[in-house]
């Protein structure tokens, strides 16, 4: 007989929890690696440039990432449609070889879009998806609200779920209780924590390590540092840029070579952050330009870097050695 859960948390009860034939996948899936959340580029007028994308991820696959995240923060998401948002991971599949993992974006605000939205992604070709949390009403989003959220994607999805914290964009961290209780549920695979509080990363990997539960780091800035608490990969928007170097930094890591990976993530420090918190997206897509990508214009409301910021990203390249 099948023996279910019946879990209760915050004075609400959940409906069990049933293994069934996708969510098996969850624990065989191994996220293990280096992976670039890619920009998505666009057109003159704004449409979203599916030549470009192609030229990119044909450069992205000579490079050892262990698959590739669509849809993300730095794919632009919240100002693409559904059906673009879609599109470009169907895109994405068609051209990615066998072998690299597909991480599609699928969080919305509500838990009935995300549910629509995930079954869609699975049918373009993810391999997993990667949901963010609902923050909108930020206030009213504790535990007991993103639990039931969690649960019931996860329930329904037909791949397995990645979390996804990112404070900066989101005002709001996912719980530590919260992760760990979701890391139970047998399809929510893992994390990827972009906050950069390394403690908060070595206590989660410390609370769930009974589950087959993975932690990836969600920027490149602090990638050693997360390796030693017990991260398996990360989730980097510098590896848009430089993608052979993350995967170096990652192999160092994995192979103790400590004092290496130590000077490697020094000069990365400040390029990471530079594209990132300092800087965004514009930035990203400007660097990917001068390294032989296709990076182009952010679609609006993003503004283009200034000619002083775009000083002050060449910078933070060129002092590191990279530029």
């Amino acid at each position: 007989m099948l023996c279910v859960r019946v879990w209760t948390r915050c004075g609400v009860r959940y409906r069990p929890w049933r293994r069934n034939v996708s969510h098996k996948a969850a624990a065989r899936l191994d996220l293990s690696g280096i992976y670039p959340p890619i920009a998505t580029p666009f057109t003159a007028k704004e449409d979203v440039d599916y030549r470009k994308l192609e030229e990119n991820l044909q450069k992205y696959d000579k490079i050892p990432f262990k698959g590739l995240v669509v849809q993300g923060s730095n794919g632009e998401y919240p100002y693409l449609t559904e059906e673009e948002r879609v599109e470009v991971v169907a895109a994405v599949r068609r051209s990615l070889p066998l072998g690299k993992l597909l991480l599609a974006g699928s969080g919305c605000e509500s838990t009935r879009a995300t549910v629509q939205l995930t079954a869609k992604m699975a049918a373009a070709g993810a391999d997993a998806v990667l949901v963010v949390n609902p923050c909108f009403y930020k206030g009213k989003m504790d535990s007991r609200a993103l639990i039931h959220h969690f649960t019931k994607v996860a329930d329904s999805s037909p791949v397995p779920v990645v979390l996804y914290s990112v404070p900066a964009n989101t005002g709001l961290d996912l719980p530590v209780d919260a992760v760990v209780e979701l890391s139970q549920h047998p399809n929510i695979l893992g994390l990827k924590d972009s906050g950069g509080d390394i403690t908060r990363i070595g206590l989660i990997v410390h609370k769930t390590k009974a589950q087959d539960f993975q932690v990836l780091a969600g920027s490149a800035g602090f990638l050693m540092a997360a390796y030693c608490v017990g991260a398996v990969g990360g989730v980097c928007a510098l590896a848009n840029v430089l993608g052979q170097e993350l995967c170096e930094l990652e192999r160092l890591c994995r192979s103790g070579c400590w004092e290496e990976a130590k000077v490697l993530q020094q000069r990365l420090i400040e390029p990471n952050a530079a594209v990132t918190r300092k800087l965004g997206v514009p930035a990203l897509k400007q660097a990917m330009e001068w390294f032989g990508y296709h990076g182009g214009a952010s679609r609006s409301p993003l503004q283009p870097l200034t000619e002083a910021e775009t000083q002050l990203l060449r910078q933070d390249f060129s002092t590191n050695g990279w530029l």
